[in-house]
């Protein structure tokens, strides 16, 4: 028990400095802030050769890697929430694995089918839409679209760093597997997943760039997303716990390189900001003000 503890509180800090990141990056201080590096690295809105995209993106994901893993030692507590939540959600789902993995029938046609379904999440089908994403934003000249391709494959990049660096740590045994199954420490590789994570992280990017245009992407990004997660558990390839820790890390790293890098030049939502327009009227002589909201 002192070990699951031990590693859902690592777990638990990375994730709370993310958050802390995010809310700084909403709630900026008064001050204006230093220079951030990844503004001299990166910018998401340029067409660029490979060479030179490769180099900023590697440079940007350095960045981010030291953003992720010093995290939890610059906290506050007002992160507390944090800890509690993802700390108790962790252990719950973790003490009850070798309960809920035998939710389903677990036949092998059960198993077969929900390993193709979750392909959908893999890496090698999820690089091509990343990179579908910038070959269109290049070819139409769609600001938004190449965006969105540069901030997925930097948060996957991001993601796969993460999840094989805790797996590594971890070492749990897969659901499947002929010896010891759920132990920690014991080099497996099951917690957390890495489908889930990549998937999320991909569905999250996707889901802030283009939610405000319309409410059914976030949707279909999400539940792709969730059917991923879903097909992994039923695939016996991984634990509740290890699907949902990877969903929420992967959410929370899509999250971060969109508040982190986004270009705010084509994210102007004007319309949360009222505009005072003077007016007045020569036949009568009479003045007033109107309030507009303007914006995309």
């Amino acid at each position: 028990m002192r070990h699951i503890l031990l590693f859902t509180v690592l777990f638990a800090a990375v994730q709370t400095g993310i958050a802390r990141a995010q809310e700084t990056d909403q709630n900026p201080p008064a001050q204006a802030p230093a220079p951030d590096a990844r503004d001299r690295v990166f910018y998401p809105g340029d067409t660029e050769s490979f060479k030179p995209l490769a180099s900023k993106l590697f440079h940007n994901v350095l960045l981010d890697q030291k953003e992720i893993w010093t995290s939890p030692f610059h906290m506050h507590k007002a992160d507390a929430k944090w800890w509690i939540l993802f700390g108790a959600a962790a252990v719950a789902l973790i003490e009850t694995d070798r309960h809920t993995i035998n939710a389903f029938e677990n036949s092998p046609g059960q198993v077969r089918w929900a390993n193709h379904i979750s392909n959908i999440g893999a890496t090698y089908t999820l690089a091509p839409i990343v990179a579908s994403f910038y070959l269109y934003g290049v070819f139409r000249d769609d600001s938004k679209a190449r965006e969105v391709g540069v901030l997925s494959g930097e948060a996957l990049l991001d993601s796969l760093i993460v999840v094989e660096v805790l797996k590594t740590v971890a070492g749990r045994e897969r659901p499947n597997s002929a010896s010891e199954p759920s132990h920690f420490f014991d080099n497996g590789a099951s917690f957390p997943s890495g489908h889930a994570i990549s998937s999320w992280a991909l569905a999250s990017v996707v889901a802030h760039e283009y939610g405000r245009r319309s409410k059914w992407v976030p949707v279909i990004a999400y539940s792709l997303a969730t059917l991923v997660s879903g097909a992994r558990f039923a695939a016996q390839q991984h634990y509740a716990s290890d699907i949902v820790v990877g969903a929420g890390m992967g959410w929370f790293i899509g999250r971060f390189v969109y508040q982190t890098h986004m270009d705010h030049a084509i994210h102007k939502y004007g319309w949360l900001k009222p505009m005072i327009a003077p007016q007045f009227d020569p036949v009568t002589h009479s003045y007033g003000a109107a309030v507009m909201f303007g914006g995309r």
